[in-house]
């Protein structure tokens, strides 16, 4: 596509289990990411949801260039990341930053805030006008107080501390921001106002966002497409009313059901799933998602589905043998 930034093509990550001391041998595989496919268009958020332990952060790292896959390609603007020069990828980071999860660990607390955001000139280079400038309308940008850069992390509350890391990876004027569960770790009312901040950042700069998060109804307002983890694997995929009106897979509709609503009398009861999530050192055959699932049958078993649309209401990517509405509640 014309648009694409992003393209991510059967990505696997497969991390070696081994025993012993001195005569170390391979037992098995971690299979954090399993064949994931998704591109990301220019100006547009994808919302990449899942538990914890469905491989979104390690997603993340790939997508950053900082864990080779196993196998799979990522290509910016048609560029394998992989089979860039030293030179090449760091080029490519000024274009493409992450924004981490926890504002308490991923600031230096003995660096002071004008170093942290202007860290990244150190490596690529002072800005025009000057670092200290450019620092200064960074933190305008993200509505903090420009004469704040003198102190140290532990002197912000924690949206504040997440504004100066949305600063930092905003220095270089990149492209794309890798979002890992930027607001996980904020009160509720924060969370709104980081979000605010991402979506008016988005329009002022046209940024291209993967916004990283295990809760659906974080992401409803800031992303334009969904895609749902389980266990290594995209789910399902597609716009944000296809996802939230019309779920067709039963672990999306299961995350939906326990969104909580403005108006509990709405709520047309909540899909609480049976079992622990299966370990990624040894999933189910057939669909993953099968053991935990009420319409399983024996081809669940067998045959893994593939993730594409199917005849319906609202036809877009799930990977289910019997996607559909919910007949559950």
């Amino acid at each position: 596509m014309a648009d694409e930034i992003l393209s991510v093509r059967d990505v696997t990550k497969h991390f070696p289990l081994t025993q012993g001391v001195l005569f170390r041998h391979e037992i098995g595989q971690v299979k954090a990411v399993d064949g994931v496919s998704f591109e990301l268009r220019k100006g547009e958020t994808l919302g990449l949801v899942g538990e914890s332990g469905c491989g979104k952060s390690t997603l993340a790292r790939i997508l950053m260039g900082a864990e080779r896959p196993t196998s799979g390609s990522v290509r910016f603007e048609d560029r394998d990341v992989f089979a860039l020069s030293r030179p090449e990828l760091r080029a490519l980071r000024r274009r493409m930053q992450l924004v981490m999860q926890d504002p308490y660990t991923s600031l230096n607390p003995r660096m002071t805030v004008g170093d942290i955001v202007g860290e990244p000139f150190a490596v690529h280079g002072d800005p025009e006008g000057g670092r200290r400038k450019r620092v200064r309308e960074l933190l305008e940008i993200v509505g903090l107080d420009p004469d704040h850069v003198n102190r140290y992390p532990h002197q912000f509350s924690g949206g504040q501390r997440q504004r100066i890391g949305i600063a930092r990876a905003l220095a270089l004027r990149p492209d794309v921001i890798i979002c890992d569960e930027p607001v996980s770790a904020l009160d509720v009312s924060v969370q709104a106002q980081v979000m605010n901040l991402l979506a008016d950042l988005q329009r002022e700069f046209g940024l291209s966002y993967v916004f990283i998060a295990h809760d659906l109804a974080v992401v409803r307002h800031i992303s334009d497409r969904v895609a749902v983890m389980y266990l290594g694997k995209i789910v399902e995929t597609g716009d944000e009313e296809q996802i939230y009106d019309h779920p067709t897979h039963p672990y999306t509709q299961a995350l939906l059901s326990a969104v909580p609503v403005p108006d509990p009398t709405k709520r047309t009861g909540q899909i609480v799933l049976e079992g622990d999530v299966p370990s990624p050192t040894n999933p189910p055959s057939g669909c993953r998602f099968r053991t935990r699932c009420w319409k399983a049958e024996e081809i669940c078993a067998t045959e893994e589905p593939a993730l594409e649309a199917r005849p319906g209401r609202s036809a877009h990517p799930s990977a289910c043998h019997f996607a559909g509405e919910s007949d559950r509640s």
